[in-house]
This record gives C-alpha cells, structure tokens and sequence, in this order.
C-alpha cells in the first residue's frame, strides 16, 4: 500500500525517557529506542524520532528534575551532574549503536520537561555528542515555551532533521 500511493516513511518515533531515574523505566525506554533503530534499518530508514529524556538530580532520584537554568547554585550541579554525568554518556552510546545498524540522524523534540528544549540545549548536545544528533521540529513546542520559530529554524540550520506540521490553536 505504501509503495502504491508512492509514500516514503521518513522517520521512525520512539518517545520516551531512557535516562529516567527508575532504572527498569529507563531500560525499557532504552530497549524500545534499540529495537526502533533496529526496525529502522530493516526497512531503510536513517532517522529516528525520540526526546532527550531527563535523569533525576542523583543517582538516587526516584522521579526525573528537569532544571531549566543554573542559579542558585545547587540547580548548576543538578545540570552538571545530569550533562555530564547521564545524558552526554547515555547518546554517545546510543549514537554508536545507532549508526552500526545505519540510523545516523536521531532527530529530537525540543520538548519542556526534557534536557534537551530548546535551541541552545540541542546545539550543547549535538557539540557534546555529535552530528547524529539533530532536531525534530515540532512547532507548537516552541510556541507554548515563547520561542520564535523562525529565529529557532535560522539558528539550528542543518541540524534540523525533520519537523512536525500542525495547527498548535487547535489543540
């Protein structure tokens, strides 16, 4: 049927949060985002949609803290040890997995409640991991945080991967 109306499948989604700080969700959103990759190469397709996740603020954290600024003080260690401790490790190996089975552009929300929200946190992550990670642009993310989406299209350029259309006054 897709071959008859002559669609294409540009990219595969897999949400959710494989830095979570339960460790069983975070395993489960991790084998779902492999086993994505892994349908993904089967039937030829190089991008996979998905969020950054967002770890807790320690290792014991039961519950994911998404900090959005690093003042006062603890909120920057928060930032520090969730970028440099969880995320950047976790897509640097999700990246080499990803790209032995042909899937090099993961394609991420910018999506409050996630590291990973905005144009300056996808440009951190993309310069700490690299090129694999990109952006999937879904507008109606950027409107209700206040962001302007042309300034944010001008700004990340070649690292927007694929986008979302709809109509955000609709929902």
């Amino acid at each position: 049927t897709i071959d008859k109306y002559g669609i294409e499948v540009a990219a595969l989604a897999c949400h959710g949060n494989p830095v979570h700080p339960d460790k069983a969700t975070a395993k489960m959103y991790d084998e779902d985002f492999k086993n994505a990759v892994l349908l993904a190469e089967k039937i030829g397709v190089d991008t996979i949609i998905t969020f950054s996740g967002c770890p807790g603020d320690c290792e014991n954290s039961k519950y994911p803290n998404w900090v959005t600024c690093p003042w006062p003080g603890d909120f920057l260690e928060i930032l520090d040890w969730q970028w440099n401790e969880v995320l950047i490790p976790y897509w640097k190996e999700f990246v080499k997995f990803s790209t032995a089975h042909g899937v090099d552009k993961i394609a991420l929300e910018l999506h409050p409640g996630f590291c990973v929200y905005n144009t300056e946190s996808l440009l951190k992550l993309r310069n700490a991991v690299g090129k694999e990670i990109g952006a999937n642009l879904d507008l109606s993310h950027l409107i209700w945080q206040g962001m302007e989406p042309v300034a944010v299209i001008r700004a990340l350029g070649d690292a927007i991967f694929h986008f979302h259309a709809k109509e955000p006054s609709l929902r």
